[in-house]
């Protein structure tokens, strides 16, 4: 059931996700510092994963789940917490690119390994709509907590949170101490001293966080781009936005995607980027059945251009042949907005033809000259769909192609 809360308690499902390396006590730390002593509402999780390397699983295993010393067992049994699941199943060790358990974290290629295996991670939690997430950075190398809450800042929603556990002097240094016991227990640190761990204090620092998930097309959302893809659809989603049109290959290049458009819906787009790139003003659409030679003229340039010499539009000439009306108009324009939207998810919004708001509608794409260009793209390489980026035309090629109905047509770039 879709949820729409920011209270994360309002969600059946709650997770608790962290990095850790050798230091497995950042799990028990943070689980008593948001179940047990927290400085707001509690926040008690009914799932953990932890995110680390072949040696930190190993570690965590034996530290956390074992019958001895199995501190996560007790520290539930010590505060009374309900059932929380947490095993080796929930322990995602990370892996290189032939699939084996990485040791550590030290080369670029692992940093790109560990940062696609979380992106992953908190992709498929935040697909959950009844989920709602907790992401500890206090664990791990610097490296892995960056990517999680940079991860974390990608996908996010309003009901996940963000934090960092700090515990007191001179506990955070001690290896044998996992979270403030409720009775006495003592601990001896480096050098003989003795200290009583129910004395310690844990606290946790939310840190905000901006989420950019809005600016993400659907197919990032859902599928299996990697943490590099996502970064650069948010920052295309995140920049002024551009347009490029390949009237030949049919394509064209927005919020940083290049994809392709049916010759009908490319020729419309491609009558309004000419007015938004030659600062024309909007147009009103043709009226509703009743046949416009003028829009049936502009319309057919376009489509002319995309067709090529060859091109057979007999079909199409025929349905035009009065001109073009509003009926015809409605539907391209709305078969338009659906594949833009579907192609660049909320960053299509620079690109959708707008009415203007109010009556009388007038059409226009609202976009500055200088953002709009025609020519050619480079091919693409490779067969993913999501985020393929293409480098901007050169300044060369950024010539308006202005085409009035009442003359002939000036071929785009030219």
């Amino acid at each position: 059931m879709p949820q729409s809360s920011e209270n994360p308690n309002d969600y059946p499902r709650r997770i608790l996700v962290a990095v850790t390396g050798l230091s497995p006590q950042i799990v028990t730390e943070t689980l008593y510092a948001l179940a047990v002593a927290p400085s707001g509402t509690p926040f008690v999780p009914n799932e953990i994963h932890l995110v680390t390397t072949r040696s930190g699983a190993e570690k965590a295993s034996l530290a956390l789940l074992s019958e001895t010393p199995g501190w996560f067992h007790h520290l539930c049994r010590d505060y009374a917490l309900p059932s929380i699941r947490f095993s080796a199943d929930t322990i995602h060790v990370l892996e290189d690119a032939d699939g084996r358990p990485l040791d550590d974290i030290r080369s670029p290629e692992d940093n790109r390994r560990a940062a696609d295996g979380i992106t992953a991670l908190i992709r498929e939690f935040t697909a959950d709509a009844d989920c709602a997430l907790h992401v500890s950075i206090a664990g791990g190398r610097k490296t892995m907590g960056f990517f999680l809450g940079y991860a974390l800042s990608l996908y996010g929603r309003p009901q996940d949170k963000l934090s960092h556990v700090l515990v007191s002097a001179p506990f955070e240094s001690s290896s044998g101490f996992y979270y403030p016991t409720p009775i006495r227990h003592v601990l001896e640190l480096p050098g003989g001293r003795l200290v009583d761990s129910a004395q310690a204090q844990v606290t946790l620092a939310e840190l905000p966080f901006v989420s950019l998930r809005h600016g993400l097309p659907e197919a990032l959302l859902t599928g299996r781009a990697s943490y590099n893809e996502t970064v650069e659809a948010a920052r295309h989603a995140l920049a002024p936005a551009e347009l490029q049109i390949d009237l030949a290959s049919r394509r064209v290049l927005a919020a940083g995607k290049v994809f392709s458009l049916p010759p009908a819906e490319l020729a419309l787009l491609s009558v309004f980027a000419r007015r938004a790139l030659c600062g024309q003003p909007p147009l009103a659409a043709p009226a509703k059945e009743v046949p416009d030679g003028d829009w049936k003229a502009r319309y057919l340039v376009e489509l002319r251009w995309i067709a090529g010499t060859f091109g057979d539009l007999d079909k199409t000439e025929d349905a035009l042949r009065h001109g073009m009306d509003g009926g015809y108009f409605s539907a391209h324009l709305s078969k338009l907005k659906k594949i833009l939207k579907r192609e660049l998810g909320p960053a299509a919004a620079p690109y959708l033809i707008s009415d203007g708001g109010s009556r009388p509608r007038r059409y226009r794409l609202a976009l500055r000259p200088a953002a709009v260009w025609y020519g050619a793209l480079e091919a693409t390489t490779g067969t993913r769909s999501a985020a393929t980026t293409i480098p901007p035309a050169p300044a060369a090629s950024r010539q308006p192609a202005p085409i009035d109905v009442t003359i002939d047509p000036i071929p785009p770039g030219a």
